[in-house]
């Protein structure tokens, strides 16, 4: 899954240098939100000595803020398109190296249970899916690395904290708790979540194939057959609806609740009236971004079930091709 992309000369300029690329662009996109943050700063400050003292401001002031504003927001929206349309020709380049490397070992793969899918479909879901999660995990990183020691400044202004009290860098520990608390309460409800998207798989490509069976073969698929194989679908898919019900109950209530977290803890200072509308701004998207980066977990479980799911897929094929025996415990490597 790695090594046919990353440890192949042919595939060096886009594995190596074509990563290279993505992170850069990715640290300048995260430099981008910093100077966005600061204008937050400017442009509230500037509305709130606008409301607070009539006249005090002129409207070409208010216009150049704007123009700031949507300068940046330009080069954002520039870099971020032609990063997108780089990273698709990255993904497809990974998928044809895992594409080519499986092929070569058609003949011992073809007995495994959805082989053609696994190659046909699997191979792009992994680089589509690993791509993701580690471009998200670098830009949190990056963005860890560039608000954290914002925060940790802002946090300086904050008089008092409910309940704690008064603590230095007080929001950098509550941003730090908050984003530990969801990840472990996340994990903990979702749980269940990968076996069932891996079994889900399963019964899929036993339906499916089936299914391309009974296309050249009357006696293949019949009614009886492909009843009994959809009711293994249905139950796994009602089944994996209902761990998912009770899972997403508590990540968007999570979420949600998250929004008020950084006002709670400004309460006692904004009711002292000690800092700015704009100051109070700055904190507030600095205190998102790096409890934002804190909860990469909580934000991509869905996809890391997903990821999952098609790692252990491919990972039978791989079994297969150095003749390692295949793991019983993983369900849908069966041989047709």
């Amino acid at each position: 899954m790695f090594r046919s992309f990353f440890l192949s000369r042919r595939w060096m300029p886009w594995s190596v240098l074509g990563t290279l690329l993505i992170l850069a662009a990715t640290w300048y996109r995260v430099q981008l939100d910093v100077q966005i943050n600061e204008w937050f700063g400017t442009f509230y400050d500037l509305v709130q000595k606008a409301l607070s003292t009539p006249g005090s401001i002129t409207l070409p002031q208010y216009w150049q803020q704007l123009s700031t504003f949507l300068s940046i927001a330009m080069i954002y929206i520039t870099v971020a398109v032609l990063v997108d349309f780089f990273v698709k020709h990255y993904v497809f380049r990974w998928r044809q190296a895992m594409n080519d490397y499986y092929m070569a070992f058609w003949p011992k793969l073809r007995t495994i249970e959805g082989a053609a899918q696994r190659v046909q479909e699997d191979t792009m879901r992994f680089a589509r899916i690993v791509e993701s999660l580690g471009v998200e995990l670098m830009r949190s990183l990056m963005t860890l690395a560039a608000f954290l020691p914002i925060l940790w400044g802002l946090s300086d202004k904050i008089t008092s904290i409910p309940v704690i009290g008064s603590i230095p860098h007080s929001l950098v520990w509550v941003s730090i708790g908050w984003a530990l608390f969801g990840t472990i309460l996340l994990a903990a409800t979702g749980v269940l979540l990968p076996g069932l998207e891996f079994n889900n798989q399963r019964v899929e490509a036993a339906y499916r194939k089936e299914l391309v069976y009974g296309e050249d073969h009357a006696d293949r698929a019949t009614p009886a057959v492909a009843a009994s194989l959809f009711q293994h679908v249905r139950r796994n898919y009602f089944r994996l609806f209902f761990h998912y019900l009770y899972f997403d109950v508590v990540k968007w209530s999570y979420l949600q609740v998250s929004v008020l977290v950084p006002l709670i803890a400004m309460g006692p200072t904004i009711a002292a009236g000690v800092i700015t509308l704009g100051v109070m701004q700055q904190i507030a998207r600095a205190f998102d971004k790096v409890t934002e980066s804190f909860q990469y977990l909580v934000l991509s479980w869905g996809t890391i079930v997903e990821l999952i799911s098609v790692y252990k897929r491919l990972r039978a094929f791989e079994r297969r091709i150095h003749d390692e025996p295949l793991d019983d415990a993983l369900p849908g490597t069966a041989e047709a």
